[in-house]
Formats: structure tokens, sequence, C-alpha cells
């Protein structure tokens, strides 16, 4: 492991930071800095490769848990609070997660095969950046002008599952799971930030789970060797993804989605052009 090999890891790692869950899709800023910049793919084997993308994810994902910490032991019923007398309003419920969860929890389960195996290209990577960016236009255009769900203790079982679907077209590399779920959450009445919020929250149960199934499959990357490569990446991703997310929540009250979706298809023509 050489300093390149360092570098590689750091930048890596902070492309997946700040991109993992802004609406502007992980996936084709990681053809475009890793395939046309960095050529990870032939520094390093396949199992190595594989297991790098699941550890910085894990990065990002312990980015969430400690922006969110109070809502997920709230959520989890670990909150103090509790028995103080303090009359509290509605908040958001640990089964509404779990609501939101279940459609993209099943077709996951049914077509991750079919996924990986056909689905992740450069040509379909680029359809995603495109009809995302077209969904997160006609989100703001058609959204409510005055949401029924301003936070996201407002949201409604109804709304979760609404949410939880459109989060299977987040499935299609390119498309992203975030701007899939923001937008979706718009269009059903909530506001943005509460659809961001609700977004982030639903991340980290799906994102765990499939990077703990894919480090099973892959434990044996994890040799010293590899060591240093994997703790450089899941550092960059997780101080990254820590001042992102904070950046993101202030900013996407104030812009909403369209500047994102153009910049998607900025990020296209890109890598069109780079690519083809």
């Amino acid at each position: 492991m050489n300093v390149w090999d360092l570098f590689v890891a750091i930048v890596l790692g902070i492309v997946e930071g700040l991109t993992e869950f802004a609406p502007v899709s992980s996936t084709g800023h990681m053809i475009l800095v890793d395939d046309m910049m960095l050529h990870s793919k032939e520094l390093f084997p396949a199992s190595v490769a594989n297991s790098f993308k699941v550890v910085i994810q894990l990065g990002s994902i312990l980015a969430v848990l400690v922006v969110f910490r109070s809502r997920f032991i709230d959520l989890l019923g670990l909150s103090r609070r509790k028995g103080t007398g303090t009359v509290r309003g509605p908040r958001l419920k640990l089964m509404q997660v779990i609501v939101g969860l279940i459609p993209a929890g099943i077709i996951g389960v049914l077509f991750e095969d079919y996924i990986d195996e056909y689905l992740f290209s450069v040509e379909t990577v680029l359809i995603g950046l495109v009809l995302g960016g077209v969904l997160m236009i006609v989100a703001d255009k058609l959204r409510p002008r005055t949401p029924a769900a301003d936070t996201v203790d407002k949201i409604t079982y109804k709304q979760a599952l609404g949410v939880g679907l459109f989060q299977c077209l987040g499935m299609w590399p390119g498309f992203s799971r975030s701007g899939s779920t923001i937008s979706g959450g718009v269009l059903l009445g909530m506001s943005h930030r509460a659809a961001s919020d609700f977004t982030f929250i639903m991340a980290v149960p799906i994102m765990a789970g499939a990077s703990l199934i894919s480090l099973a499959k892959h434990w044996d990357a994890f040799t010293p060797e590899a060591l240093p490569f994997f703790i450089a990446g899941f550092i960059s991703a997780f101080v990254f993804a820590l001042v992102s997310i904070r950046f993101f929540l202030k900013l996407i009250q104030r812009i909403k989605l369209v500047p994102f979706a153009i910049y998607r298809f900025v990020l296209a023509a890109l890598i069109y052009i780079f690519w083809f």
C-alpha cells in the first residue's frame, strides 16, 4: 500500500461523503472520478474494490447517526425525556420508518442479482441521472403550495409508504435514492426539510443492512495490506458526509430541488463526453 493508493482512497471517500445523501447520484460521481481520473479498478483486485465501496458507505452511515443521534435515540424509545411530564406533540414513530422501508426491501430481495448484473453500466447511470433530474423538477413544480407535513414529525403512514415506493426508483443506478425519496416526499405533501430528514433516517437501516451483507460476502478482502486503504476511505467518507449532511439540510430549504436537477444534467453531459 503506497501513498498513491491512500490518495485514491481519500478522494473516493470524499466523493462518497459529499454525494451519498445529496440528490445528485453518488454512483454517477464515482464513475466520473474513479473511471475517468483515478482508474482504481486497475489498481486493486475486484474483491478489494467491492469491499471498499461498502466501507466508505459505512462511513457515510455513521455520519447520519451522528447528525440524527437524538432522533434515533427517540425512535428506539431510549429518550430520557420520557416520563418527565412534559407534553409532547406528534413524533415520528419507528413503525413509520419501517413502513417506508418495506417496498424497497421487497424489491431488493427479489431483484438484487438482476440489478447488479444488468443495470450497473454507464448507459443506465446516464438514463438515471436524466430521469431523476426530470422527477426533481416535476416535484418542485407540482408540489402543494402549503405542505401538509412541514416537519418530519407530521408525516403520516400513507406518506411514509408513498416515499418508500418512490425509494424503489433509487435502485436504478444514477437515479439517486435520496433524489427519489425527497422528490416523492415533496409531491406527497412534505416540506423539503421534512422529506430530507425522513430520507436520511430511512437510509441508515437499509444501507447498513445491505453493507453488512456485502461485507460478509467479501470478508476475505480485509487483509493487513488493504486495511490502511479501507481506513483512509472510511475516515474521509465520514468527515465529508458529516459536513455535507449539515450543509445540505440548510441548503435544501432555500434552493429546493431544481438546481440539483440542473447539476445532474451537467454531470450526465460530462460522463457522456469523457466516457464516449
